[in-house]
């Protein structure tokens, strides 16, 4: 076997294989002699036909499944002989292929690329701390209390805080465009559920109140078609709503879950889930910030096959969501390119880090983990049974773990600094909400 391999541009590679015909002409003899033990050929006897006979009835079929698996075979082998590590399937385009010549082909693919570190001890992280204070406590009960809050009909004017119930017609330049129109659509004003001028332009109207608004959509907007657009909305009011907030006593603790201990219990019970919402958000920021600074320190070239993939699965998960299965109402792919290529950047180095360090997965923290995700399930140890039972859910768990392994890893290598922040700028809980 002749093998040659060319770059041709970054992380491509050609590959050109030749297989002498007489490897190929050994087998399909091989392979003709079994079958003529077997076969049945009209005026002959099972195992009596003469090869020139076989060959006749049989021969292509035999050198096609020949070449087919000689290919195969020897793509495997001269990757190994050549020492490369393909990160996409190859394109293979036979050049010679006929009876009696030699079986020679070209495999063009991508390889993964060779990962040199800067040293680890480079990398500059910060850690974000900080406390939970009597006033968080008191604004999440007041986000508990907005959550219960119960709505009584208005005949005030819709302003921020009030629950607007309203029918919309939107057109573009005169034209009714695709999710542009709704009816009964209840929203509460102030949360940032709306564009801004469409919210500006219904403040101040009152139930049974209809009007026209002008709402220009921003450059960066979700729906490729309304970017930059300016589209004119028919609004119609039907209700108008304000809240009562319920009081913060012992039947408000049963409302959500608290059976026993009553309003003790419960605001012990909150300040114990901020304290784990606090603990989890700033291992995400460390990793977030770890990664990120991985990813500057160590700049690679990815292949463009495992970032396609990866834009495919980010659109099918936004699908998901979106609740359709169809291609064609599926979100463009460039709007994943980003996304995808930083996942499969920090998925490489991620590898690598494991492969040059020989991290090994820690079994003890896997059962942690299953015992973690299952918690809040009532029978957690049949969840667990059923982790255990399907291996492509362990797979993915064990990946976590993994993963959050990496990133303890290198925080031990990387510079730490401390900054002092808030619980509510940390949970940005000065963001819109909605």
């Amino acid at each position: 076997m002749q093998v040659s391999v060319e770059s041709t541009s970054g992380l491509e590679r050609k590959l050109t294989v030749k297989v002498p015909s007489t490897e190929i002409d050994t087998e399909v003899e091989k392979r003709l002699t079994r079958l003529g033990r077997t076969a049945k050929i009209k005026g002959f006897r099972p195992g009596k036909a003469p090869m020139k006979v076989l060959r006749q009835n049989y021969g292509a079929q035999a050198h096609q499944e020949v070449v087919g698996e000689v290919l195969q075979s020897s793509y495997s082998a001269a990757l190994l002989q050549e020492k490369l590590n393909p990160a996409s399937n190859p394109r293979i385009e036979p050049t010679s292929m006929a009876p009696g010549k030699d079986l020679e082909y070209v495999a063009t693919f991508e390889v993964y690329p060779e990962v040199v570190f800067e040293p680890l001890d480079k990398i500059k992280v910060s850690r974000p701390v900080a406390e939970i204070t009597e006033e968080d406590v008191t604004e999440m009960l007041e986000s508990l209390r907005k959550q219960r809050s119960e709505w009584d009909e208005s005949d005030a004017a819709a302003e921020d805080g009030a629950r607007a119930t309203i029918d919309f017609e939107g057109k573009l330049d005169g034209e009714l465009f695709d999710g542009g129109k709704a009816e009964d659509y209840a929203f509460v004003m102030g949360e940032g559920r709306m564009l801004a001028d469409f919210e500006n332009g219904i403040k101040g109207m009152k139930a049974g109140e209809t009007r026209d608004i002008t709402v220009n959509f921003p450059e960066d907007y979700q729906a490729e078609n309304l970017r930059g657009k300016e589209a004119v909305f028919a609004i119609t009011v039907k209700k108008v709503e304000t809240s009562r907030l319920p009081e913060v006593d012992d039947e408000f603790a049963k409302a959500f879950g608290v059976e026993e201990g009553g309003l003790a219990a419960f605001m012990e019970e909150v300040r114990g889930n901020m304290n784990r919402e606090l603990e989890q958000t700033v291992k995400q920021r460390m990793k977030d910030a770890l990664m990120d600074a991985l990813v500057e320190q160590n700049p690679i070239e990815v292949p463009g096959a495992l970032v396609e993939q990866e834009i495919k699965s980010l659109q099918q998960d936004a699908g998901r969501r979106m609740g359709t299965q169809d291609q064609s109402k599926l979100p463009a792919p460039e709007l994943f390119a980003e996304t995808a290529r930083k996942r499969v950047t920090v998925g490489l180095l991620i590898g690598e880090v494991i492969r040059q360090n020989e991290l090994k997965l820690d079994s003890a923290k896997v059962e942690e983990k299953l015992v973690q995700l299952t918690q809040d399930y009532d029978d957690s140890e049949n969840m667990i049974k059923m982790y255990r039972a399907n291996a492509q859910a362990m797979g993915q768990v064990q990946n976590l773990v993994m993963e959050e392994q990496v990133v303890e890893w290198l925080l031990e290598k990387a510079a730490v600094t401390d900054k002092k922040t808030t619980f509510k700028e940390l949970m940005n809980l000065d963001a819109p909400q909605g």
